[in-house]
């Protein structure tokens, strides 16, 4: 791992000062692993290191939580790569938590308050800070969401992705439509501020089949709602074997439209390409990465970037559970890192900035990146001229139009 006086040289670059910090935690099991997930999840070991075998989806699942000595030796690792980055954000104080996955919610909800006392024992919290859990229904028993409430957690992000028991087969997913309703109802119960995750443009999926979705989850009056498009990526099952009738484009932009104009409806704004929340209720830990913030991340697999003075670094961890926890235990959690090079910057700050309905402010480039405006003069006139970008001078906002396509604004700011 880089050391700190190391990162504190001289460098090319010059940021004022540091961006806010979060940190994600990765707890990176789950039941099953879904054919369309392209994310570090392992399923989970049973007590003789084979996978536990499920029902059919939308049945109750043979367990719901990992084996207490799995899990306790997963929070020693986690404590011991947390104490080993410690130099490089030493004394800033941290203002939102994202504990993903896998399914956080397969550790029980003592496993889960030992975290969190962990991480406030190690870092200093920012007063309100927002300490999100990813859950699924496939994991839900009663009470269980008010035990991670009574942890510390203080908004849940479920898992859902459908309503139709028939869909969630097609997916993977082990829960059933009945399952995931109680799970979101229990979830109001228990937090102020909870998300639902629903996918859209799924295989056979017509237009009036997921206003019916969107009428299932809407009516749970949900404080933020994520909405992802099913898209097939490399090293996924469904890579190998595509799902048959997938919406083409033409009727994926149907629902995206549909899906902004039910959730605007029930004032829900869209203030990310695929968030919707209401006033108060935007996710923190989701918007600085979106801001270019820095995030430090723990357990296997997860990524960090973390600025200083003159040059940003990203790291990430040891991939697999066991040799993370290894490696660990070796105080070598970091499997890699490097430093962003200057001609990379400016893309990698607009691939965040601008998924922003409401972009960012001109000087949040200069700060967060710690580079002059003509390093990106020529992309803003570029994109100004094809009207993908607002004429503010003083604010980097996509138009309409640069919304719909924002790769293609994205890309503008590419290194040559």
């Amino acid at each position: 791992m880089a050391d700190v006086l190391h990162m504190m040289r001289p460098g090319t670059l010059s940021l004022a000062a540091l961006p806010p910090l979060s940190l994600y935690v990765h707890l990176p099991w789950c039941l099953r692993k879904c054919p369309y997930c392209d994310f570090n999840s392992h399923e989970l070991p049973g007590p003789n290191g084979k996978v536990i075998p499920l029902a059919s989806a939308g049945t109750a699942p043979v367990s719901t939580q990992l084996s207490v000595e799995t899990a306790r030796a997963y929070l020693a690792a986690l404590r011991l790569d947390l104490e080993a980055a410690l130099p490089l954000i030493w004394g800033r104080p941290v203002v939102s938590i994202f504990i993903g996955g896998g399914t956080p919610s397969l550790f029980a909800p003592e496993q889960i308050a030992e975290l969190i006392s962990d991480l406030r024992a190690r870092l200093p919290l920012e007063p309100g800070c927002e300490i999100t859990l990813e859950a699924n229904p496939g994991t839900f028993e009663r009470d269980r969401f008010k035990g991670f409430r009574a942890a510390g957690v203080t908004r849940l992000s479920i898992g859902v992705q459908s309503f139709d028991d028939a869909k969630l087969k097609a997916l993977g997913r082990i829960h059933s439509a009945e399952q995931a309703k109680a799970a979101i109802a229990e979830a109001a119960q228990a937090f102020d501020t909870f998300n639902i995750d629903l996918m859209y443009a799924l295989p056979g999926q017509t237009l009036a089949q997921l206003d019916a979705e969107l009428s299932t989850a809407l009516a749970f009056k949900p404080p933020h709602l994520s909405v992802y498009h099913l898209t097939i990526e490399p090293n996924t099952r469904f890579a190998t074997a595509p799902p048959a009738q997938l919406p083409d484009a033409d009727l994926a932009s149907e629902m995206l439209d549909l899906i902004t104009a039910r959730t605007g409806a029930m004032g829900l704004e869209r203030y990310e390409v695929s968030a919707f929340g209401r006033a108060g209720h935007r996710c923190a830990h989701n918007l600085n990465y979106w801001q270019f913030g820095d995030y430090l991340g723990i357990g296997a697999g997860a990524h960090s970037k973390l600025s200083f003075p003159h040059r940003v670094l990203r790291q990430v961890r040891w991939r697999e559970p066991a040799a993370y926890m290894s490696k660990a235990a070796e105080g070598v959690a970091v499997s890699n890192e490097s430093e962003v090079s200057r001609a990379d910057l400016p893309f990698e700050f607009m691939l965040n900035a601008l998924r922003l309905r409401e972009g960012v402010p001109l000087t949040s480039y200069l700060e967060r990146t710690g580079l002059p405006p003509s390093s990106i003069a020529k992309a803003l006139d570029a994109a100004r001229a094809k009207g993908l970008l607002e004429p503010d001078a003083a604010r980097l906002a996509a138009t309409p139009r640069g919304f719909d396509f924002l790769n293609d604004l994205q890309e503008l700011f590419l290194a040559p």
